[in-house]
């Protein structure tokens, strides 16, 4: 006789993308369906048996499906239960502690070494001992320390420590391409049997245990990744993880949101978790842990009492900041220049056209603006040269076109007989005083377009240039650091903000300009001011800005954006940054308040 086995009464499983979840009944379940759905803010009937669910909405409200009146048939798909299970007792976890901060995490950093495997070989630091610690003592974690401090050794060695333990065989890292280089480094210094690491851009190669992906490519490689993670337990680790602060409403977190479930353990690397407030933190709190960790933060900073949001979040993520790494001192100055009179007179015609219409109808057309604005008060000759295809895309733009009768016009075609930028003029006076004190300058400048006119300026200190579409990138980079000819590096921070080390060489960097991107500028000022220095080394960091320009509105934001930052990390070294002590001249990532500041400067108009 053949035993009938009864079908369960409610199935729950992800739906195709893996951030929303389908909830399946029998037919004669459907009434109870409708009872359940009626306790989600989010549910949407897909047919007569399902519904669907936002994930976070599921995982906030676990607790409804204690109403299910027959929880004893009640199926999950591994992969569902596997992360409802590990964002659960990390809740318990961080919710222990908070209760009891004297409490010790369940693995202490003398542990640690035992705990790594024969194989492992690199030396680690004593905050880094406590990271790891921290990290092994979660399902899932978050490592924000500061740039240099070791993270990819850092998620290494969790790595190893569960491979050790036969949780995770593969390793999944999502990074920029700049990070490649580290990546590869660090998988073969860290073991003496050296981890098979391979980058996809080639076809695969399927006895690889490291698969790194850049960012760009994540969404494409979707499949492939997806069928690579299901066959072996995977690690996965986003590295720079600030590129997907946007979570699901972007296209980096969508993809990243994707994969996370396939993961048998979470890990994400960034020293600037927060570059436009709480809502990026929630982001990545949000992949590292649906649910419980974007709802811990709403909750921490809604009342915005910064000092208990930072007490309530500590748990969550481990964080090792540069006076732990005991670095010397960073001089940061902010230098304020006078725009010529033609200078002066076209950005305010410019100023005066852009205060209605659509240059301000929305967030694409304020963004734009805002470039317009950027490149008129370094030079007004960026607006008339138009986009180059090695621009990042959020800074192409084409040629600015005015109707002949406007002023602008006529101002525009005095553009041949213009003087020289002043920011222009700043920084190749500290490039000179720089060498001729034996010193390397790194110098920062949004536009691609400016690149190839400060090399041309700066000739005589035979310039290394590195943009995005620069073929000789690595030789450029091998000429700054051997090279005692070439004494200047011209960059943009959206090609070398991260993943590189430029310490050993370099101690002065120009930002000629600087965009409303927060997190940005803290990774490029990183690089070189890092893990290594010598205690007597002088670093010194200057910005350049237009007066009664939007250079003091990115100022104002970039501020405000750093100390919010400080407080939820609390991190006296991110606060510095936003104290630039202003000294005399020698010679758009926009978020909503960034919107509200530009509009406010426009309407204002320029100051004389």
């Amino acid at each position: 006789m053949t035993e009938t086995i009864a079908e369960p009464s409610l199935r729950l499983g992800f739906d195709e993308t893996r951030t929303r979840v389908i909830l399946r009944v029998t037919r004669e379940r459907q009434g109870d369906l409708i009872q359940l759905a009626g306790r989600f803010r989010t549910s949407s009937q897909q047919s007569e048996l399902s519904v669907m669910v936002e994930l976070d909405d599921l995982l906030t409200g676990l607790g409804k499906l204690r109403s299910w009146p027959y929880p004893a048939d009640v199926e999950w798909d591994r992969e569902l239960r596997d992360l409802v299970v590990g964002v659960v007792q990390d809740a318990d976890a961080v919710k222990q502690q908070l209760e009891d901060p004297g409490r010790p995490w369940h693995v202490s950093p003398s542990d640690v070494p035992s705990l790594l495997g024969q194989s492992w070989r690199a030396e680690l630091g004593e905050f880094q001992l406590r990271d790891i610690a921290k990290l092994l003592s979660l399902q899932h974690g978050a490592n924000f320390s500061v740039p240099g401090a070791g993270k990819t050794r850092v998620a290494l060695a969790l790595y190893a420590a569960q491979r050790e333990q036969g949780k995770v065989s593969r390793l999944l890292v999502v990074c920029p391409k700049s990070a490649y280089e580290s990546w590869q480094y660090e998988t073969g210094a860290c073991f003496s049997l050296p981890l098979r690491p391979h980058i996809l851009d080639r076809p695969l190669d399927e006895w690889a245990e490291v698969l790194i992906v850049n960012y760009e490519r994540l969404e494409r490689s979707l499949p492939t990744l997806s069928g690579w993670m299901r066959t072996a337990p995977t690690m996965i680790v986003l590295d720079e993880a600030h590129r997907m602060k946007l979570g699901a409403r972007g296209t980096y977190g969508a993809a990243c949101m994707a994969l996370g479930p396939l993961a048998r353990r979470r890990l994400i690397l960034t020293g600037t978790p927060a570059p436009n407030g709480s809502r990026d933190l929630e982001s990545l709190l949000g992949f590292v842990w649906p649910g419980h960790g974007q709802q811990t933060v709403s909750r921490a900073v809604s009342g915005r009492d910064l000092a208990y949001a930072s007490t309530v979040l500590r748990p969550l993520f481990t964080r090792t900041t540069k006076q732990e790494l005991g670095l010397p001192p960073v001089k940061l100055r902010m230098r304020y220049v006078d725009m010529p009179p033609l200078h002066s007179e076209l950005y305010s015609s410019l100023v005066g056209g852009m205060r209605s219409g659509a240059a301000r109808d929305d967030l694409s057309s304020l963004g734009k603006t805002a470039l317009r604005l950027l490149m008129a008060a370094t030079c007004p000759a960026l607006l008339v040269e138009g986009a180059s295809r090695y621009e990042p895309l959020a800074y192409q733009l084409p040629p600015l076109q005015v109707p002949e009768g406007q002023p602008l016009y006529s101002l525009l075609q005095k553009l041949p007989d213009y003087e020289i930028s002043p920011k222009y003029q700043e920084a190749a006076a500290i490039v000179a005083r720089n060498a001729a004190e034996g010193r390397k300058t790194l110098v920062w400048t949004t536009f691609v377009r400016g690149l190839s006119t400060l090399a041309q300026l700066l000739e005589r200190y035979e310039p290394a240039v590195v943009h995005g579409g620069t073929a000789d990138r690595e030789e450029q980079l091998r000429r700054f650091r051997e090279d005692p000819q070439c004494k200047v590096l011209v960059s943009n921070p959206a090609t070398l903000g991260e993943g590189i080390s430029l310490h050993q060489v370099c101690h002065d960097a120009v930002y000629v300009d600087r965009d409303f991107m927060a997190g940005r500028f803290m990774q490029s000022l990183d690089r070189i001011h890092r893990l290594g220095l010598d205690p007597d080394t002088e670093t010194r960091i200057t910005v350049l800005a237009a007066r009664n320009t939007i250079d003091e509105v990115v100022e104002s934001r970039l501020e405000q954006k750093l100390r919010f930052m400080a407080a939820v990390l609390d991190d006296p070294a991110v606060q510095q940054l936003s104290d630039l002590q202003e000294e005399p001249a020698i010679a758009a990532g926009l978020a909503p308040g960034d919107m509200e500041a530009l509009v406010r400067h426009m309407d204002a108009g320029p100051r004389r």
